[in-house]
């Protein structure tokens, strides 16, 4: 069952996007490269974007159809509910940027608000239909657990809120962000099948097949860009998924070029601010490797495969 279901997200999204860009086209919802980026990526002006409603909305449809099968329904129901909820934060994120040519989006503050709304919903679902979850911190490879009791809301909106973004800022080359999401996700795939989480399986199944059918069309040279509809959705889901496994901190490895993207950031600005100088020719960290003299496409497979060997560790570390 698992394995049609992922063939079904697979062939659906391969089948809808062919559709979706001659459609994105003439409403002119093509990226928008901004001005201190890459001088390369210009020639990737007016390539449709928004792409994320493709395998969002596939895995959304079969994931309800999903709930028909599953013993556990609320599971399954909080992946739907972030997918639908930060992936709507950067449907409308992409759609201020694009339609309304207002390059600034959703303002920080308004982006950070929608995103812990929707962390709330999350946790209180959590804590009220699913006893499963341990409103603690599991530490990898050990049987130190932290309790964090009413704090876990915190930690909840903090995971979930710095994952989405995390994502959001190794979306910058072609299939980077798709391609070391579906490996993080496998890995948690490989760990939900070990660990007896079925209803957390279906739902990566499903994602999965969505996203190697979206890879078909975003892989270097990319005709067609998640936005921010698919990126902001991603990175919350994954930080969903390793709280549903209670598994949180797993998410550090597994994630790890997520990690290191964000942690790029962070200390550019620190330093710039501190100093004045710059640690990075530039940040993310894949557009420093890129005016290093490297091409997006080894870059890449370079990050992909560092992101596929922290996923076999994360595995080994979430099921000793």
């Amino acid at each position: 069952m698992n394995y049609i279901f992922l063939a079904a997200g697979l062939v659906l999204t391969a089948i809808l996007i062919p559709i979706l860009i001659p459609l994105l086209k003439r409403m002119k919802f093509g990226q928008t490269v901004r001005e201190e980026g890459p001088e390369s990526h210009l020639i990737k002006t007016g390539t449709p974007t928004m792409g994320g409603l493709s395998f969002i909305s596939v895995t959304i449809i079969l994931s309800v159809i999903g709930l028909l099968f599953v013993d556990d329904i609320y599971k399954l129901l909080v992946l739907i509910i972030v997918t639908v909820g930060f992936g709507l934060i950067g449907f409308i994120d992409d759609y201020i940027i694009v339609v309304k040519k207002d390059n600034a989006g959703l303002s920080s503050k308004q982006k950070f608000l929608a995103q812990i709304a929707v962390a709330v919903i999350i946790f209180i679902i959590m804590m009220n239909w699913i006893p499963s979850i341990d409103a603690g911190i599991q530490i990898p490879g050990t049987e130190l657990f932290i309790p964090l009791g009413i704090f876990f809301v915190v930690w909840i909106v903090f995971w979930l809120v710095g994952f989405s973004n995390a994502v959001n800022l190794t979306d910058g080359l072609d299939g980077l962000s798709t391609g070391t999401s579906i490996i993080a996700f496998g890995s948690f795939l490989v760990i939900s099948l070990i660990t007896g989480e079925t209803e957390v399986a279906l739902f990566l199944f499903i994602l999965i097949g969505s996203l190697i059918g979206f890879l078909i069309y975003n892989k270097y040279p990319a005709k067609l860009f998640m936005g921010d509809t698919g990126s902001l959705a991603l990175g919350g889901i994954i930080a969903t998924v390793s709280i549903l496994l209670n598994s949180s901190l797993l998410l550090l490895v597994i994630g790890i070029v997520f990690v290191i993207e964000t942690a790029s950031v962070m200390m550019q600005v620190a330093s710039f601010k501190t100093t004045g100088k710059r640690i990075f020719k530039m940040t993310p960290i894949h557009h420093h490797f890129e005016l290093s003299g490297w091409n997006e496409w080894k870059i890449v497979i370079v990050f992909w495969s560092a992101g596929l060997l922290a996923g076999v560790l994360g595995v080994v570390l979430g099921v000793m």
